[in-house]
């Protein structure tokens, strides 16, 4: 899914907890950070949280927000990984105050990551989690967006061909958000008139 279809769905789910919940995270996401790489994303032992990791680069590198470029810590590193895919859990021993680190758990999170998490948190970092409503890493997260496991809110707003999972559009919708800082004016139609300006010269004024 590209930005512009990315902004398209948070037009259609303005309003819904979807959709809040993610400019909420995406502001803390956004936060100052005592160092580079000082925005760490871990999934769970099933689940390494690539797609999102590649989108808030992407978001940083296009907003110029240095502090949302992320780093994956995974919890298996295969032999011969480039250094920015081997930064395994010990990363998570060595987290300072300030820094964030975000959750990613599309299923439940286990005792070593909750363990983790809570040991991170204890030393300083901002906790912040994307999950489906697991009450033990909700109640460690300063902040959170709780995805629900149907995707009634997709339903509701009209998409009933072709639903994306609703975990993946969360990513998304998160991604996005985490991007859009509050004195930069984004969205489809911002990038339409770049476009259309690109292509024919400046668009005539608005009355």
């Amino acid at each position: 899914m590209d930005r512009s279809r990315t902004d398209l769905l948070a037009e259609l789910l303005a309003g819904t907890p979807l959709v809040e919940d993610a400019r909420r995270l995406g502001a803390a996401l956004r936060r100052p950070s005592p160092a580079a790489g000082g925005l760490l994303l871990v999934g769970t032992p099933e689940h390494e949280p690539w797609h999102l990791t590649a989108h808030l680069d992407e978001e940083a590198r296009y907003a110029a927000l240095p502090d949302l470029s992320p780093t994956l810590v995974r919890w298996r590193v295969p032999a011969g990984a480039p250094a920015h895919l081997a930064v395994d859990l010990s990363r998570l021993e060595a987290v300072r105050r300030g820094e964030r680190l975000l959750v990613v758990a599309p299923d439940e999170a286990p005792v070593p990551l909750l363990e983790r998490a809570d040991d991170a948190r204890r030393r300083g970092a901002l906790l912040v989690c994307l999950d489906r409503g697991d009450d033990e890493l909700g109640a460690l997260a300063a902040e959170r967006m709780v995805v629900p496991a149907a995707s009634s809110p997709l339903l509701a707003a009209g998409l009933t061909a072709d639903v994306p999972p609703v975990f993946d559009v969360a990513q998304h919708l998160l991604s996005a958000a985490a991007g859009d800082a509050p004195t930069v004016r984004r969205g489809w139609r911002t990038r339409l008139e770049a476009l259309l300006e690109k292509v024919s010269g400046p668009a005539p004024p608005r009355h």
